[in-house]
């Protein structure tokens, strides 16, 4: 059994079955995680999320994927408290005729998969976080993102303000970090984020890659994310990123966890 994992797809759904071709995966042996982003940027989200649904249904126990900041935007914009910009590339998916299944499928996907020792997340976790706590914000949000209320969490994440009752801003505040975070500071004696999505090295004063917060609580887990592209890949024992920039030009990355083999294809 291997368990091989995927950096961001972002619509890339060619680059992904010539990938997946080469892994030479057993669907009824091996396991295979996605790290988000599956759609937007790319010209196939479309064909990236059928392809994900199905596998899902094939792979069963053996497939996980988690939500990034790209898939939920899928869902607000589906959820009419999102408008679209000028690099989205998610039109093909709301008009589809399967778009109800397909967008009920996404809401189920978790925020976060924890298997053993190995954690699975779009962005990163707060350096105070432990991983239990990170598993039990998840999934408070998870529920929330599964029914009715999901267009108000939606909502909420979206907004440049604080959510006026504290319950939605603990959810709001699990969101931005599972899916958004890359570096982060300490202030009032609590992290936040920096709003920086370039290169660690030029990350402003005070602001640095999560990872590598001193005494960071998650730091005996082996973390699996993305996300970050100007990052690259990026991988030590402990901490694999996986986002070498597939939704600006760059490879579609695949690792596998048994052994640290790398594989990419071109976009």
């Amino acid at each position: 059994m291997a368990t091989w994992v995927l950096g961001d797809v972002h619509g890339r759904h060619a680059a992904l079955e010539r990938l997946l071709s080469r892994l030479g995966l057993d669907a009824g042996r091996d396991r295979l995680w996605l790290v988000g982003d599956l759609v937007n940027r790319g010209p196939e989200s479309l064909a990236a999320l059928r392809w994900a649904r199905r596998a899902g249904q094939r792979w069963g126990a053996r497939f996980a994927m988690v939500l990034g900041n790209h898939d939920l935007k899928l869902l607000a914009l589906a959820a009419g408290v999102e408008e679209p910009g000028p690099r989205d590339t998610l039109d093909d998916v709301l008009a589809a005729p399967d778009r109800d299944e397909l967008l009920a499928w996404l809401r189920r996907r978790p925020l976060l998969h924890r298997d053993g020792g190995d954690v699975l997340v779009h962005a990163g976790l707060l350096p105070s976080w432990t991983v239990a706590e990170a598993e039990a914000r998840a999934r408070e949000v998870e529920e929330e993102l599964k029914d009715d209320g999901s267009a108000r969490l939606l909502a909420d994440w979206r907004s440049e303000r604080p959510a006026d009752e504290a319950g939605r801003e603990r959810r709001r505040r699990t969101l931005d970090v599972l899916v958004g975070i890359r570096t982060c500071r300490r202030h009032g004696g609590r992290w936040e984020l920096c709003d920086w999505s370039g290169p660690p090295e030029s990350a402003p004063s005070g602001c640095l890659p999560w990872f590598d917060a001193p005494e960071r609580a998650s730091a005996g887990a082996r973390i699996v994310f993305g996300h970050w592209a100007a990052l690259g890949l990026y991988l030590t024992p402990r901490i694999k990123a996986l986002d070498a920039g597939a939704a600006w030009g760059g490879p579609l990355t695949a690792l596998r966890l048994d052994d640290g083999e790398v594989v990419q294809e071109a976009v």
